[in-house]
């Protein structure tokens, strides 16, 4: 066999001085791209909630909690 024919796809391939990388968008792929996100319960945290909430059951929990402080209802007179 040649060894171009073993040659994996693109190797030779080379980035032309023309193309203008600032104009090309920057497009999310995989999970984090939007319309794969669009229906389901994925949702990308910003990097310090990340820190702060590292699970889903820490996430959850600090949902809930605040869920639960919202249906409390305020104390007659109080202001």
């Amino acid at each position: 066999m040649s060894k171009d024919f073993m040659k994996k796809p693109n190797e030779d391939y080379e980035l032309q001085d023309e193309y203008d990388l600032s104009q090309m968008p920057i497009m999310p792929k995989g999970r984090y791209a939007p319309e794969r996100r669009i229906g389901s319960n994925v949702i990308v945290l910003e990097p310090d909630l990340a820190r702060a909430f590292p699970t889903d059951e820490a996430v959850n929990k600090a949902l809930r909690l605040i869920l639960q402080a919202a249906r409390i209802p305020e104390k007659a007179g109080a202001s």
